[in-house]
């Protein structure tokens, strides 16, 4: 965040340079520029980065995840302090489902355990173990068993999560459950 920051400021000079330049050049040819460029280059050159970098913030992320992390969810939304992102809304945050590494349960080989990560600008990223039944279909977060447990992972899953439904085109089920066959 600190290099966006300076990258920021850096963008706002280098704008700001070249109505500098604009500036000079017009004395030269005998003609007086206003004195509002300066500042409103700066503020393009700042505005304009900021606004880059929240439509290529996704492409960044999704570019650096590992082999066999996929995305199954992103959120796209328009906000009224940011006007141009009602024309095109802006990918602020989004799920990947770590399918490369889902474990099937020993006992029931239709129950993976998989992680889910949260991805949020500006936020750090959050890992959510989640379990998928490819039967039934349907998920549930998982809830770490105590040890000295005597249940079986079978048992301590349904009586330690609510299930809720999960739809057969969703992409999680397709990248954990079908892909994985």
């Amino acid at each position: 965040m600190l290099f966006e920051f300076i990258a920021t400021i850096a963008a706002g000079f280098g704008l700001a340079g070249i109505a500098l330049v604009i500036t000079h050049l017009s004395k030269l040819a005998g003609k007086k520029a206003p004195r509002w460029l300066i500042p409103l280059f700066g503020a393009i050159g700042i505005f304009g980065f900021q606004i880059s970098q929240e439509y290529s913030w996704f492409g960044q992320q999704v570019a650096q995840l590992p082999e066999g992390v996929h995305v199954v969810k992103k959120v796209e939304e328009g906000t009224w302090f940011r006007p141009w992102s009602y024309v095109k809304p802006q990918t602020l945050r989004f799920i990947a489902a770590d399918s490369g590494h889902a474990r099937a349960n020993a006992d029931n080989p239709d129950i993976y355990l998989v992680n889910l990560y949260l991805f949020e600008r500006r936020r750090s990223v959050q890992q959510v173990p989640q379990v998928i039944d490819c039967a039934a279909p349907a998920r549930a977060d998982y809830v770490l068993q105590e040890k000295g447990s005597k249940l079986s992972i079978d048992e301590h899953v349904k009586q330690t999560t609510a299930w809720r439904p999960l739809e057969k085109s969703d992409p999680l089920y397709i990248n954990v459950c079908i892909n994985k066959k």
